[in-house]
């Protein structure tokens, strides 16, 4: 049975079946002809969805498109090159920026990096930048909003660990998530500097704002990522509850301040974050069939002990692990890795002692440099679709970014206390 799980699982998933409903066929497979009983499926498809910390997915999907539609992202960006300055690699820099503070709004690095690529995009090319190397740092880029709190990924594997809690991840994740964001920029800024991009824009002259201008415009974009921390640490609010804080400070922002929302658009935004909320709630609730039937088979214990048996070095079992989340980032998305990986890794983390809160980071990172890795790229297939190229095209400037966010990867690995420090000190371990 444990054979039947897997392989029809990566015989659907090869026959271009959508992961979410291949995870959960595998699993339909297994509990059919295990005769583990129909009728824990409707069961498993309940208990996988009806978990409180997941209420803050669709809530934190929500709020970053309000942010997006509200005009908070072209304000940041406005800010970002006021703060860099006019140089070459400026707004290359810039990006980078705008997507870690983006990224404490909306948890989501596809929508991350959806709504800096509209804006940076085109001004990246009217200063020289190519297109390619736009949408690669941009994805690379917008992979942080996963590490930096809040994020999705982390409100996830909170569920599947229950030894980490949300507020101690949301914690980890902060130092991970900006070392990512500063390992991004060198070779950012080198490339830019080496290839003499940007110089259109120094010799033209665009416009920019003054400093001050640009950061009273974007100041209540900033502080978001303040409110929605700052509540949470205070004990103000839960999580979730943060969640429906940064929505109601969003339709505030965009209303009342900016005045860039109107009833039409509020009903778009609704509508949009319901569909994408909805698809990603049905891959949990499938996934949850396989992780169910994986884990009553005992299959995903007796992987993990086969992990642990391949040798007794716990750096050499930790590595293995690392290149394994790394490679299935690059075919796989978050959800899909998650509900996959850490039900037969849960017992190695139990094994060797390791933090679950620190292994979640490493975990996430891997999964944030899968985001920017082709083939299955989803960020650099938002913003290649923006910059209307190939993503092929972007293969040479982005295996830049891939070495530059491992070895943030490696320096988490080998130096636990980046992860786990913070949430120590607040007094969430």
């Amino acid at each position: 049975m444990s054979w039947l799980l897997f392989l029809s699982f990566f015989a659907l998933m090869l026959l271009g079946v959508p992961l979410g409903t291949a995870m959960g066929l595998a699993g339909l497979a297994v509990v059919f002809f295990g005769d583990l009983g129909l009728m824990s499926l409707p069961t498993s498809v309940y208990t996988g969805i009806a978990k409180y910390p997941l209420l803050a997915i669709p809530v934190f999907v929500l709020a970053g498109m309000i942010f997006e539609r509200s005009g908070v992202a072209l304000r940041l960006v406005r800010f970002a090159v006021a703060l860099v300055g006019q140089r070459r690699g400026g707004l290359a820099l810039a990006a980078i920026l705008v997507c870690m503070v983006l990224g404490g709004i909306s948890g989501s690095g596809p929508a991350d990096a959806a709504a800096v690529a509209t804006v940076m995009i085109p001004s990246m090319a009217r200063a020289g930048y190519p297109a390619a190397f736009s949408a690669s740092v941009i994805a690379a880029a917008g992979s942080t909003a996963i590490l930096i709190p809040p994020s999705i990924v982390f409100i996830l594997y909170s569920v599947l660990v229950p030894q980490a809690s949300v507020p101690a991840l949301f914690a980890a994740g902060l130092i991970p998530g900006l070392l990512a964001g500063l390992a991004l920029m060198l070779p950012a800024w080198w490339l830019s500097v080496r290839h003499g991009f940007g110089v259109a824009g120094l010799q033209d002259g665009e416009a920019r704002q003054s400093f001050w201008s640009a950061l009273k415009e974007a100041s209540w974009g900033l502080l978001a990522p303040v409110i929605i921390l700052g509540g949470m640490r205070s004990g103000a609010f839960t999580p979730t509850e943060a969640a429906v804080v940064a929505v109601f400070y969003g339709l505030f922002v965009g209303l009342v301040i900016y005045r860039t929302l109107n009833w039409k658009n509020i009903y778009e935004v609704l509508v949009e974050s319901a569909e994408v909320s909805a698809v990603v709630m049905l891959i949990i609730a499938l996934a949850s069939v396989f992780a169910w039937a994986g884990s009553t088979l005992g299959t995903f214990e007796a992987l993990g002990g086969w992990l642990v048996g391949l040798s007794g070095n716990e750096t050499a079992i930790l590595l293995a692990v690392t290149l394994l989340l790394l490679i299935a980032g690059m075919f796989l998305d978050a959800v899909s890795i998650l509900f996959i990986f850490v039900p037969f890794l849960l017992p190695v983390i139990l094994h060797f002692g390791w933090d679950p809160v620190w292994f979640g980071v490493i975990l996430t990172m891997n999964v944030a440099i899968g985001q920017f890795t082709p083939p299955m790229a989803i960020n650099l297939m938002v913003t290649s679709r923006i910059a209307g190229i190939r993503i092929e095209d972007t293969v040479p400037w982005v295996l830049w970014m891939v070495g530059a966010m491992l070895s943030a990867l490696l320096l988490v690995t080998f130096v636990p206390e980046l992860a786990t420090g913070i949430p120590r000190y607040l007094g969430y371990q």
